[in-house]
């Protein structure tokens, strides 16, 4: 959303609501919904503070068990505003976490929102914080109750001992 800006910079108004709906960059293995945005841009006597909260509705799959998540993510966004040539490339590059640029009477919220919004999504969707996953033998979600697989494997290499071990306990 770009947004006009040029009634603050006149002193006509002091705050500019903000209420739009955006459309984040797909990942893969996610399904996302237009995010919600919604906030204000103010004039603070000298400098102005652009402070909004996206949420982001996803679909996706448990990293660990594969079972179907949804939900909600709520991100939280303040930059102050600066204007063209105040703060050089190379500082704005560093402070990009602090400043977005006003680009003559337009700011454009969009492109550091999403790229904002990627940054803060978690890489690893999870049903439960506790989640155990798959049994990685038969595969079925551990959250299900046991599967009776048997976990003590004797290593190949030892196997002929317990032939060893089984002729004295059948000498006694």
């Amino acid at each position: 959303m770009v947004v006009d800006v040029a009634p603050l910079l006149r002193g006509e108004i002091r705050k500019i609501d903000i209420d739009y709906m955006l459309s984040p960059e797909q990942l893969d293995g996610v399904e996302f919904e237009d995010a919600r945005v919604s906030g204000t841009l103010t004039d603070n006597s000298g400098y102005m503070r652009l402070c909004l909260k996206a949420e982001l509705v996803y679909h996706g799959e448990c990293a660990r068990c594969l079972a179907p998540v949804d939900g909600v993510f709520s991100l939280d966004f303040e930059r102050t505003v600066t204007t063209e040539g105040t703060i050089d490339e190379d500082k704005l590059e560093e402070l990009a976490d602090e400043y977005v640029v006003l680009c003559g009477n337009e700011l454009d919220v969009d492109e550091p929102l999403r790229e904002e919004l990627l940054l803060g999504f978690p890489l690893r969707l999870l049903c439960s914080e506790d989640c155990e996953g798959l049994c990685p033998k038969c595969g079925k979600p551990k959250r299900e109750g046991d599967c009776g697989c048997v976990f003590k494997e004797i290593d190949p290499r030892l196997a002929v001992l317990k032939n060893f071990f089984d002729k004295d306990q059948d000498e006694k």
